[in-house]
C-alpha cells in the first residue's frame, strides 16, 4: 500500500478526489465572516501575509467563496508556501483547485528561495497564505518565518481562523478538522498586525496571540 501512495499517478488522483470533496463540503456550508472590516482593504487588493494555524488548512479556501460576495471585492491572486516534499506536492495539487498558487520550499529545504518567491509575491501585491506552525508542528507555535517575510517586506499579517459546526478531527499533530458538507461555518479575520522591519523577533508572540485569539473567537461563534 506504501509503494503505491507513492506513485505520481496514485498521489495525483487523491489529490483529484480530495479537492472535489472538499469543494462540495465548503459550498455546501453556510459561512458568516466575522471581521469583516478588517478583510475589505484587502480584498479589495491591498496585499496581505494571511496566517493561520495548520489545523485550518482544509477550511482556508472558503475565504475566497466569501470575499466574491463583498461589494468591495477585487480578484487578487494567493500564493502559499508548502513543502518540496511529497506531501507538500500533494497539498499544491489540492489548493490549486481553489485558485491559490504553491510556492515550493520551507525552513530545511528551499527556504531562501521560498522567501525570496514570497516577498516577489508581495511587491507585486498578491497575497500570501501561510501556517506559521506548518508543516510539522509544534502545534500552535509560530515559527519565525512569517514575522520575518511581514517584516521584510512591510505588508501586515491578517491573523485568520475558521470552524464549521460539522467536521471530523483527525488523529494528527495539528489536530485538524475536515469539514462534512451542509453545516455552519465562521471565518474570523483579526485586525492587522504591523511588524517592525529590525523586530521581527518581538512580533513572534503578538502572532501567536492573534492567532489564538481568531481560534478562540470561531470556537465561540461557531457554538453559538
Amino acid at each position: 500500500m506504501k509503494f503505491l501512495l507513492r506513485k505520481p499517478q496514485v498521489q495525483a488522483a487523491l489529490a483529484a478526489l480530495l479537492g472535489l470533496y472538499l469543494a462540495f463540503a465548503l459550498r455546501t456550508t453556510r459561512w458568516v465572516l466575522d471581521g469583516q472590516d478588517h478583510f475589505s482593504p484587502h480584498g479589495a487588493g491591498n496585499p496581505a501575509v494571511f496566517a493561520f494555524w495548520h489545523e485550518f488548512l482544509p477550511l482556508m479556501p472558503a475565504l475566497s467563496m466569501v470575499a466574491r460576495k463583498l461589494p468591495s471585492y477585487r480578484p487578487t491572486p494567493i500564493h502559499t508556501l508548502v513543502s518540496q516534499h511529497r506531501d507538500g506536492r500533494f497539498i499544491g495539487t489540492v489548493v490549486r483547485r481553489f485558485g491559490i498558487e504553491p510556492i515550493f520550499g520551507s525552513s530545511t529545504r528551499g527556504g531562501a528561495n521560498g522567501l525570496r518567491a514570497l516577498l516577489a509575491a508581495l511587491r507585486q501585491g498578491h497575497h500570501i497564505g501561510i501556517t506559521p506552525d506548518g508543516p510539522k508542528g509544534p502545534r500552535r507555535q509560530a515559527a519565525p518565518g512569517t514575522a520575518q517575510l511581514a517584516a521584510l517586506s512591510g505588508v501586515p499579517i491578517v491573523a485568520l481562523a475558521a470552524r464549521t459546526s460539522l467536521s471530523i478531527q483527525l488523529n494528527s499533530w495539528d489536530r485538524m478538522r475536515v469539514p462534512l458538507p451542509f453545516g455552519r461555518g465562521v471565518i474570523v479575520c483579526g485586525s492587522p498586525i504591523n511588524i517592525p522591519r529590525h523586530q521581527w523577533e518581538s512580533g513572534l508572540s503578538s502572532i501567536a496571540d492573534a492567532l489564538d485569539q481568531a481560534a478562540d473567537r470561531a470556537d465561540r461563534l461557531c457554538r453559538a
